[in-house]
């Protein structure tokens, strides 16, 4: 395992880890939100969709990963959500919760984006609503995270959650939940979207990229492109974990 800094941002470091392969990234990331997990009296984690995290939430969900959780105290939450059913295929927290949660969270823990008012802005507005109740204010204090951990992934184009590349929600400062009507890559569904304020209140932000698909993003990402992936960071901790072949490394 390697690691360097990636960039630096308003004061900010982003630490790189490189793993062997993507399993081996799995395994990292769940140690690294068991740790958070266990530092945290009411620990809030923030999940991702797509694909990559898939073998981080089956590690979450078996022995010995799961053992080491209180899952009668730790909440689960979702950065963004396809404006789906939570039965759809596209449903990121759908998946989540086919793969673990329904398993091993209480149904009161897992804070899902609503999916059945009639617009995604009328669903951000009820999301951010649950959030604020979970945090106990209105308005974000940089000295007390909202998450323990937020679980981030990166698309083709450089968006992460669903904030793509010149859209108007990446200059949000107020709102912590937004909904956006058009999404830029497949599925083209309107989406639900935590803010990149939202998203840095945390004690970490962990992005998870894997495979050859990912290098030609993670490249632009190194060389200081302006992408909505390279604006997000934590206000405290932010991790980039990366497997060889998304590093371009040899073994």
């Amino acid at each position: 395992m390697a690691a360097g800094d990636l960039t630096q941002t308003a004061g900010t470091a982003r630490q790189v880890i490189v793993t062997a392969d993507a399993d081996a990234l799995a395994v990292e990331a769940a140690k690294r939100v068991i740790a958070r997990i266990s530092q945290s009296k009411r620990p809030a984690i923030c999940l991702t969709g797509g694909t990559t995290p898939q073998r981080l939430y089956a590690l979450l969900g078996r022995a010995p990963f799961s053992s080491q959780i209180d899952w009668r105290r730790t909440h689960w939450f979702i950065g963004d959500e396809r404006f789906v059913p939570t039965n759809d295929p596209r449903s990121n927290i759908g998946a989540a919760k086919a793969i673990f949660l329904d398993r091993c969270a209480p149904a009161a823990n897992i804070h899902a984006i609503p999916t059945d008012p009639a617009t995604p802005h009328a669903a951000a507005q009820r999301y951010e609503r649950d959030l604020q109740d979970f945090y106990g204010a209105h308005r974000l204090d940089p000295a007390r995270p909202l998450f323990d951990i937020v679980l981030m992934g990166v698309g083709s184009d450089g968006h992460t959650a669903s904030l793509f590349p010149q859209a108007a929600a990446l200059t949000e400062r107020q709102r912590w939940v937004v909904g956006i009507e058009t999404a830029m890559l497949e599925p083209f569904v309107p989406r639900v979207s935590l803010t990149l304020p939202a998203l840095a209140s945390c004690g970490e932000m962990l992005f998870m990229l894997e495979g050859k698909t990912k290098q030609a993003i993670f490249k632009r990402i190194q060389a200081g492109e302006d992408l909505p992936a390279a604006r997000a960071r934590s206000n405290n901790v932010t991790i980039w974990l990366v497997d060889r072949a998304a590093a371009d490394q040899q073994p």
